[in-house]
């Protein structure tokens, strides 16, 4: 086993950054998973949404998790507006709420588990900054963990981490034309 034996392994308390970044499918979806198995050991998950406003099939599910589990979204229907490449005021208003309900929610003592879901996506779209970003995660007490999750993760930000996961995308059915579907990608 890398970096040591079965052995020598120790079981932590303390809280990492993890970054699920890439092209590929499935970075919410496994930040929904790990959030499911803190809830298995009764522990809360506070999940953030960033440039989510529309419904999703988790919204109901996780409905039925409360309190462990814990969704706000910080997003209008549809995708981001943009105008000459700027970002609309709107959408800057949302992620910037998002980011300080993130905040308080980890600085709460109350979750053990912080999901940023699609930050890097707001990152990429100027939204937030990688200094507000990076300011955040000053803040983040030794106990809790926190994903951040979305395409675009900077370079600063997976440096930083200490767990990166890539989704790749290999093939994939939208290209066939395929649109999203209910219970699938929403």
């Amino acid at each position: 086993m890398a970096g040591g034996t079965p052995e020598s392994m120790t079981t932590s308390t303390k809280g990492f950054i993890q970054i699920y970044t890439g092209n590929g499918k499935g970075k919410t979806t496994a930040a929904l998973g790990l959030a499911l198995r803190a809830a298995g050991h009764k522990r809360r998950s506070y999940f953030g949404q960033f440039m989510k406003g529309q419904e999703y099939g988790e919204l109901r599910a996780v409905e039925r998790l409360a309190p462990l589990i814990v969704i706000e979204r910080f997003g209008r229907s549809g995708f981001v507006h943009a105008k000459e490449g700027d970002p609309d005021s709107r959408d800057v208003e949302k992620a910037q709420a998002g980011l300080k309900a993130c905040l308080q929610a980890m600085l709460s003592g109350e979750f053990h588990l912080i999901v940023l879901d699609e930050i890097m996506v707001a990152l990429h779209f100027r939204l937030v900054t990688l200094v507000e970003v990076a300011a955040f995660l000053d803040r983040k007490p030794d106990e809790v963990e926190v994903v951040m999750t979305g395409r675009y993760a900077p370079d600063e930000l997976i440096e930083r981490a200490d767990l990166v996961t890539e989704m790749r995308e290999i093939k994939h059915y939208y290209h066939r034309g395929v649109a999203a579907r209910k219970g699938i990608e929403h």
